[in-house]
Order: C-alpha cells, then structure tokens, then sequence
C-alpha cells in the first residue's frame, strides 16, 4: 500500500499525524510511504538540509516501540537520479525469471 502525504496538506490522516523519524536537523519537505507494518517502515523522503534538497529512501524497525534507522540511501542531485534510474531500468527485466 503506498501512501501519498504532503507537508503542505492541511487535513492530515491519523496515519499522517505520526511524525517521520527523522533527525530534526533535516527539514522534510514531502513524503511517500511505501510500505507500513508494526515492525517495519519504508518511506521515500524529500528533505533539506543546510539549504540543499535530496530524496532518501529510508527503512526503520520498530524496536520495543521505539522506530530506529535501519537503511537510508541518498539521491542529491539529478546526474545521480539519472544514473540510478538507468542502472535500474538496465536491470528490471531480469527481474523476470527465465521459463523452463
């Protein structure tokens, strides 16, 4: 299930009111939930930090409730948009496996 929030928003669902955990040291700018769970959390971010803008891709776990970073990968410009994005369209249809 993916979940579509905007900091912009001014109705905010109950999931919503739950703040990312995130540092505070990162303005978050918007955010999309890719997948939620007691125990886990995908979300891809944009946010601002020292004036500078970047999307990451976070995965936390919910240890004894408490949401901790497991994973977070960093996309800080365009040329590295551009080459993730053709490495991954390089590789998806081996996502595919082969008929026997």
């Amino acid at each position: 299930m993916v979940h579509f929030y905007s900091y912009g928003e001014t109705e905010m669902t109950e999931e919503r009111r739950e703040k990312l955990p995130i540092s505070d040291f990162y303005k978050v700018i918007d955010y999309v939930t890719m997948f939620k769970s007691e125990k886990w959390w995908e979300a891809i971010v944009v946010f601002e930090s020292l004036g500078k803008r970047s999307i990451g891709l976070y995965l936390w776990h919910n240890r004894e409730g408490v949401w901790k970073r497991k994973h977070k990968f960093n996309i800080r410009n365009l040329d590295e948009w551009n080459k993730l994005k053709n490495a991954i369209e390089q590789l998806t249809p081996k996502l595919v496996s082969k008929q026997l």
